[in-house]
């Protein structure tokens, strides 16, 4: 009887890994029929992504292309003069290609338009001039050509309405104010959520700008502008890891540390430079924030033998001198980095930067390696004296 029970449950795996091998087999060889939106379109072939979990692109036949986002929202992108499919899912958005007079909440994504000369599709931005470290974007708005249309919680609809916005592309923070999302749907103008932040590699991040590249019509200097990123990564993975640890951190206005928690894409940074993150378990399973504040005490007995301290400067603007870093707290100056020479500051324009992080981590890997780096060297990071 025994061996009668061992032949069944044996026949009943063989039999499970047979139809999974079967489900698997037909997933691969129809591809087609799971990319199926409309009876008029005809699925050609898929966008193919590095780093990026977040969305996809599915391109059909006569230039149309479907993006499809982490939150199950999906746009049809619709050449001009060519008919809109009639039987498609009301969950679609449709989208004539290239899109045009975009309002732009997400700062971060203007990097991305500007990298692949797309400046021009936005026509309107949630951030005032002075708010901006991109250059191309400050002069835009000195000049008119860029118009500012209130911040992503507060929108001038008015203004939105009269300039025959194309698309709405706001930041995950519009999830904290979703009647606005709300009522720019209601005025017949399409929300894209930007999630590029949510990516677990730093460089997916960035790969975003091929989302970017098929709205505005640029997919190849889309492509371009990321391989570029990709290359500078690729420059200094390869290299054997140091031992050296770093911790990053600013010092807020009522006297504690700020540091990244180390599932954030800062923390993945220095260890794709060659370095070790020194908080490797922080905020591990707490809320979806990128940082923790420490107390002063607490960060100097965690971090106080860190080989190399690395200032944030976006939040508070930067620091000019050790001095002035010491300043925010008297215990900064027992930290061993500090002893050594070893403190660094990044530009302020870092966090609007989203296309430049693979230059990024070229930069705290020369930090790393070298032993007299010099900021001519570098481009997001200088040194503190």
């Amino acid at each position: 009887m025994k061996k009668i029970k061992i032949i069944k449950v044996l026949f009943c795996l063989f039999a499970a890994g047979m139809l999974a091998s079967c489900s698997k087999n037909q997933d691969t060889a129809n591809p087609e029929e799971k990319r199926e939106i409309s009876r008029e379109l005809t699925y050609d072939h898929s966008l193919e992504l590095a780093f990026a979990n977040g969305f996809s692109v599915d391109y059909y036949k006569d230039g149309y292309a479907l993006l499809s986002l982490s939150d199950n929202s999906r746009f049809l992108l619709v050449p001009q003069k060519v008919p809109v499919p009639e039987d498609l899912a009301p969950d679609i958005t449709v989208l004539r290609r290239p899109v045009q007079n975009i309002y732009l909440a997400a700062s971060a994504v203007m990097d991305m338009f500007c990298s692949m000369d797309a400046i021009d599709s936005i026509r309107l931005s949630g951030t005032k001039t002075d708010g901006w470290y991109i250059g191309a974007a400050r002069e835009a708005m000195e000049k008119g050509e860029l118009l500012y249309a209130g911040k992503y919680s507060a929108p001038d609809y008015e203004l939105i309405l009269s300039e025959k916005c194309g698309l709405a592309l706001q930041s995950t923070m519009i999830t904290h104010a979703p009647e606005v999302k709300e009522k720019l749907e209601s005025f017949g103008i399409p929300v894209l959520v930007d999630y590029s932040s949510y990516e677990e590699h730093p460089l997916g991040r960035s790969e975003w700008i091929k989302l970017y590249g098929v709205l505005t019509g640029k997919e190849e200097e889309a492509g371009n502008a990321f391989e570029v990123q990709k290359e500078a990564l690729e420059a200094v993975v390869s290299d054997t890891p140091t031992e050296k640890t770093v911790a990053f951190f600013y010092i807020t206005s009522n006297g504690t540390a700020s540091v990244r928690k180390s599932g954030d894409y800062i923390p993945k940074m220095i260890d794709l430079a060659g370095g070790t993150y020194i908080f490797p378990k922080l905020g591990e399973g707490d809320n979806a924030s990128s940082s923790v504040n420490m107390q002063m005490e607490e960060f100097y007995t965690k971090a106080k033998d860190a080989d190399i301290l690395i200032y944030n400067s976006t939040i508070d603007g930067e620091i000019s001198s050790l001095e002035e870093l010491t300043a925010k707290s008297s215990l900064l100056q027992e930290f061993k980095a500090v002893k050594n020479g070893n403190v660094w500051c990044t530009t302020q324009n870092l966090y609007q930067k989203s296309m430049e992080l693979g230059t990024m981590i070229a930069d705290i890997h020369t930090v790393l390696t070298r032993e007299e780096a010099r900021d001519d060297t570098l481009t997001y990071l200088f040194k503190l004296y």
